[in-house]
């Protein structure tokens, strides 16, 4: 098994830090790095906890981990779908459903 670092390399912080509205300087670059070595570990520790639980829940069953923990995005046209389900099942709608069902049909090509 590959152990990949958990904290940012300097470098990619700077790029954040570049990338930033809000300039740096060299007596805020000790905190910026600091908070991101700590975002990064709590953020690592989360996903760990969640991988953790799934392994308990799920993989004797076969399932993907990658995918489970970072699933692709629904397509409109899947989302249009399951709420035009919905007002066939309740026989009513609200804007937000029909909005989306408008996109999913004008993305379509004729």
């Amino acid at each position: 098994m590959t152990n990949h670092p958990i904290t940012p390399p300097p470098e990619l912080v700077q790029q954040w830090s570049a990338a930033s509205p809000i300039q740096s300087n060299d007596e805020n670059w000790a905190y910026e790095l600091f908070i991101a070595h700590r975002a990064a570990q709590w953020g690592a520790d989360q996903e760990l906890e969640a991988c953790c639980e799934w392994v308990e829940d799920y993989a004797e069953c076969g399932h993907s981990l990658r995918f489970a923990r970072r699933p692709k995005p629904q397509s409109l046209n899947s989302i249009a779908m399951q709420m035009l389900g919905t007002i066939e099942r309740d026989g009513h709608y609200i804007p937000e459903i029909t909005d989306t069902i408008r996109r999913a049909l004008e993305a379509l090509d004729d």
